[in-house]
């Protein structure tokens, strides 16, 4: 079964045209009685989601011609956060950025949800999506001859588990990869999860690891500084913003070609939110997604924008993943107790 995206959506990766959208054309009448929008951004301050979210809820706020607050609830893998969407009144006060791997993969990972994603969530539309980037300590890569990922997966092989991965912990989709990658190309790297991204690159710029497979907002001043090597995306096919770097098509001679890890993030409200709420919502984000101005910041964290038809078709998608997902846990054996 290959792991390559299934799925229904419509990508807008640039030259929209733009639509001149005035503050409360949506709808005339406030959401939640006109008390402030919260959206729950389950990832701490600073890192990609935090940054789409806050840019979301910007534009969102003058779409709806309300107050749209950001409220960051961290921890375990996104599951605080999103357990807190679950939770929150179903009258569309509350949203968030839900990640494939809250979705699909948490279920499989964890021996005790606090929530059933597909059933305590109300997907929205598909918002995002975008790869992981490889990236090495320059030095480390220099020492040992790694020119591209190529040269890296067939260094760990004649080295087991000498090639030491960072990730911000097991069960993440840098995990997930690391995972699979180890899989279908028989490389012998070994995974080192971290409390948080933050750490694993303070350590893999002292050395201590030897590279990471994460989202690309932290860690491409450091390849612009020249201290990380850029190697790899986890994509099929490279991506806009690097287009110099290999997709794992590339790598179709190491067992690769059909491996490609995209993760994804949704507009979320609580499960049971009434199905006109949930219209609102969808217009009201698709409004803002259509901005350009709002494409454009997005490009420089690697994401592009993806929408879906209708909530229906969001839930239909997260669905049709799951299974893909699930395997990816399989394989990387992900047990949180």
């Amino acid at each position: 079964m290959p792991l390559t995206p299934a799925l229904n959506r419509r990508r807008l990766l640039g030259g929209i045209a733009g639509l001149a959208v005035a503050p409360g054309i949506v709808h005339a009448q406030p959401l939640a009685g006109g008390r402030p929008v919260r959206v729950i951004v389950p990832f701490p301050p600073g890192g990609a989601v935090d940054i789409t979210s806050r840019l979301f809820a910007e534009r969102l706020g003058a779409v709806l011609a309300q107050t749209v607050v950001v409220e960051n609830r961290a921890g375990a893998g996104g599951m605080i956060g999103a357990d807190a969407l679950a939770k929150s009144d179903k009258d569309g006060s509350a949203i968030g950025l839900i990640s494939a791997t809250t979705y699909c993969a948490a279920p499989f990972m964890h021996a005790r949800m606090p929530f059933n994603p597909q059933q305590d969530l109300t997907p929205i539309t598909q918002l995002t999506d975008g790869a992981l980037l490889c990236v090495v300590n320059a030095e480390t890569a220099r020492r040992n001859g790694w020119t591209d990922f190529r040269a890296l997966v067939t260094w760990s092989r004649a080295h087991p588990e000498q090639v030491r991965m960072g990730s911000s912990g097991s069960g993440t989709s840098s995990h997930l990869n690391i995972a699979a990658v180890n899989r279908f190309a028989d490389a012998k790297i070994l995974h080192v999860p971290y409390r948080g991204g933050g750490p694993a690159i303070n350590d893999l710029l002292a050395g201590t690891i030897d590279m990471m497979f994460d989202v690309m907002p932290a860690l491409m001043p450091h390849v612009t500084s020249g201290a990380f090597k850029a190697l790899a995306v986890s994509s099929g096919d490279p991506i806009p913003l690097l287009p110099e770097i290999p997709g794992m098509k590339a790598f179709a001679d190491l067992g690769l070609g059909e491996h490609s890890l995209v993760n994804w993030n949704v507009v979320t409200a609580a499960g049971g939110t009434p199905a006109p709420v949930a219209q609102r919502l969808f217009e009201a984000a698709q409004t803002v997604a259509r901005q350009p101005d709002f494409v454009e910041r997005l490009r420089p964290l690697g994401y592009g924008i993806v929408l879906s038809d209708s909530p229906a078709a969001a839930a239909q998608m997260i669905r049709a993943e799951t299974p893909r997902w699930q395997r990816l846990v399989e394989i990387s054996g992900a047990r949180i107790e």
